[in-house]
Order: structure tokens, then sequence, then C-alpha cells
């Protein structure tokens, strides 16, 4: 959904938690816990693929996209989360009411916008998916619906009131209606929906927005039915800690991106890039997964691409979040172009694919990602001291027999560094370069503005 207020943010990953059916929260056992954080086995080492529909092509449909999906299989990416693919609300509409709408804007859960094509094209867009090897999540809008939907009529109480007795806006999302999840039936309603789209189109999990403003109550039960039918993959537009506690796979680190679009600019530094990932290590579960990015749907369109935020550091940012510890990276759709522009979120802006420069870069961090379970979800990470912490980021990732160690010089000044910890004896083969060195204490590395080094070795 569009970014709101940092304040806002803030205020809802501290706040208190609702009930679906109430005030009362239930408890939540350590099984429980455990139970619900268990990932599906085919997301450990995955990728995931920002698909943005409406600005994928100049048709902009489903027809059109499957002929992307050989090369995005030669990419190696493994699941594709599509933004939003339901109807759009026509009353109240952003901007011109002649423009698209906003894909958030939800007018029927049950339908398809026939914009991008039928359900029908949609099922073989999965069934397509599916045979060549990819997963498939869907963009889920469960906080609101636009003006119009058949609920606002049908069933008015489906929603919370404003001062008038009116469906309340959220926020300035003036093409938007609040839903309240203090209404059992209502609830029961939305698990109903989401159960359609994999019962009948055998999607394999959602990208549920706004999640944080949902009661975490009704994700227990929701998330607990879907896993019924089968082992879906949940991520959630949300930082709460109790999101990933009552049952999604996978969440926003914005707390930690805000400090990495900093260290380019110099409002922030790595050391507090540092202590935030401490903070947050504290608080999440053992196993949370957290999906790291250099940009995607909401970034691009209303903070900037990620040459405006990142700079000559996009790529350097772009091995980071590949291979930090509990990441799920991201790629949205036009970063392996690279797409340099702005997307318009309203109106029809399509990408212009051309030389696909990118495309091996991102090829590469796909392949060490999917090639060593040092870069599983489940293997460890350790930060490695370096005489150079003001400007060295150093980390250590070990699971399966192998090693990983990663070294980014998160500065515009060339860097000189020991690590000054962590067993890092041995030949090792640098991811990049191709090139086997010998490690040890006394090596220094030399590192040029904004470069990194990754070292892959087997476990002694």
């Amino acid at each position: 959904m569009r970014n709101i207020l940092c304040n806002t943010l803030l205020v809802s990953f501290f706040s208190g938690m609702m009930a679906c059916h109430g005030n009362d929260q239930p408890k939540i056992s350590e099984t429980d816990t455990l139970k619900n954080s268990v990932h599906p086995a085919w997301s450990e080492q995955a990728t995931i693929y920002e698909v943005n529909l409406r600005q994928y092509s100049s048709a902009g449909n489903f027809a059109s996209f499957e002929k992307s999906l050989p090369r995005l299989k030669d990419m190696g990416v493994d699941i594709l989360w599509f933004m939003p693919i339901n109807p759009i609300g026509l009353e109240g509409r952003k901007n011109k009411p002649t423009d698209l709408g906003s894909y958030y804007s939800v007018r029927d859960y049950y339908a398809v916008n026939p914009e991008y094509g039928s359900f029908d094209q949609w099922k073989e867009l999965v069934r397509m998916s599916h045979e060549a090897g990819f997963k498939v999540i869907l963009d889920w809008v469960p906080n609101h619906t636009s003006p119009d939907h058949p609920w606002i009529k049908n069933h008015p109480d489906f929603y919370k009131k404003d001062s008038a007795g009116r469906p309340a806006i959220p926020y300035d999302w003036t093409d938007t209606r609040q839903l309240d999840y203090g209404n059992k039936e209502m609830c029961d309603s939305m698990i109903a929906a989401m159960k359609f789209w994999i019962n009948q189109s055998g999607i394999d999990g959602f990208r549920c927005d706004v999640a944080w403003n949902v009661p975490d109550s009704f994700w227990r039960v929701a998330i607990g039915e879907l896993r019924k039918i089968k082992p879906v993959f949940m991520l959630a537009e949300g930082e709460k800690p109790s999101l990933n506690e009552n049952g999604f796979d996978a969440t926003y680190p914005w707390s930690v991106m805000n400090v990495a679009y900093g260290i380019y600019s110099g409002k922030t530094s790595v050391r507090q890039l540092d202590s935030i990932i401490n903070h947050n290590d504290s608080i999440y579960p053992k196993n949370a997964l957290r999906m790291y990015f250099t940009t995607n749907h909401d970034e691009n369109s209303w903070n900037g691409t990620e040459f405006e935020r990142f700079g000559d550091a996009y790529k350097t940012f772009a091995v980071w979040a590949f291979t930090m510890g509990k990441s799920v990276p991201l790629i949205y759709s036009g970063q392996e172009v690279p797409n340099k522009k702005r997307l318009a979120f309203f109106v029809k802006d399509s990408i212009h694919w051309d030389q696909y420069a990118m495309a091996p870069f991102y090829k590469s961090l796909v392949a060490l990602r999917k090639s060593t379970p040092a870069l599983a979800g489940s293997a460890s990470f350790s930060r490695l001291k370096t005489n150079a912490d003001d400007a060295i980021y150093a980390y250590e990732r070990k699971g399966g027999g192998r090693k990983l160690i990663v070294i980014l010089n998160l500065s515009a000044r060339p860097k000189e560094c020991k690590i000054q910890d962590g067993e890092i004896l041995g030949s090792a083969k640098e991811i990049f370069s191709g090139a086997r060195e010998n490690l040890d204490p006394q090596k220094q590395f030399n590192l040029q503005p904004w470069s990194w080094l990754v070292y892959d070795y087997d476990v002694k």
C-alpha cells in the first residue's frame, strides 16, 4: 500500500494487539509459536520477484506476462509475488476519475480485474508458473475495501464508522474504507475469500497489505486455516514481531532499511545499522524471516528509485540484501533492466525493457543464494569485528557445511581493513572475481568505495 507517515508505523509497531472477536488477545504457547514459524521447505533459499502487472508491459495483462516466465526462470527467481489483481473501485479514485486507480482499492475479493484478463487466464498463468518451477503468492488487501465494494451496501456492519456514522476512511486513503475486525462474520468472510484463491487457482500464499493494522489474533486463525489446505508462504507488510509469532513467515525490515537508506547520504552510519539489527535480533522469533530489498512498488513510486536512494551503492546494498541473516531477498519489476524512473502509481507507465544490463548481476546473486546452504533462512549470522567498523560491514554466514564471509565497504572512500575475529583461516573463493585466496587474521582487505567481497569455503 502507499507509504504512510513513519510515526504511524512506529505506533503500529509498538501497539497492543486486538482480538478479532473482541479485546481479549489469546495467549500463544511456545509450541504454537514454533508450529506457526515453520516455513515451507521451498522458501528456505528463495528469492521473491515482485510483479507490477499494470506496468510490466504495454498490454499489462496475464497473457503478456506469460512471455517473461522463461527469462525469469533463467534469472533463477523462485517466488512470483503479483501485486493485487482484483477489480479496482470506481468511487473516490485518486487523481482523476479517468485514472486507473489504486491496485489496493479492492472492489471484489472473488474476481479478477478485467484489465488483466479473466479468472481462467489467471489460473492458466499460475499453472504455467508452477510448471516452470515457480511458486506464486498474491497480494491481498485485508485492511480495507473500495467505497463501492458490495459489502458496503450488503454488510455495513463489516466496517468501522466515522463520527457521522459512515464507513471510516483510513488515514488519507480516500479511495478506501476501513474494515472492522471486531465483527466475527467479516473475519470469517475474509478467511473464506483467501481460501477461495488457494483452492480455485492454486496459489502458494499471500503478501498481505497493511498487515500491521489487522489484529494479530485474526492472522493466527486465518493462517492456521490456510495451512490446513497447503504449506503456504505468508509475507506481511508490517514490522511487528507478533506478526511472525502469529504465523507469518516473513515481515518487512523497515527500521533496518531506513538506516540503510541514510548511509549513502550520510544521514545515518554503519554503527547505527549494527544497533538496529541487533535490536531486531533481540525481539523477533529466532527463525523469523525478513524481506530485504533495495526497492519495491512503494519505495519506487513514492520515495525514489534505488538510484536516488542508494546512488553508487545500489549494487553494494543488493549484495547486502541477498546475504543478510534471516533474509528473503526481493527483486522488483524492472530492476534487471535497470529501470531508473519512478513508475506512476495511478496511471499507465510501462517499464521500458531493453538491454537487461543488470540481469547477470541478479542472476549471480540468486545463484549464490541457491547454491550455498550458508544463505538459507536457518543459517547462522555473525557480525565480524574489523579495524574499520565505521565504514566496513563484515559478517559470517554458516550452515550446511558451508561458510560465507561478506565484507562491504559502506563508504565513499577506499578502505583497508583486517577482520579481528571469526574463523577465517583457509583457502576460499571470492565469488564475484572467481579468485581463490588464503585467508587468515593478518590478511589485509582492500576495498574501493561502495565495493564488496564475498568468500565461500568449506567449514573445517
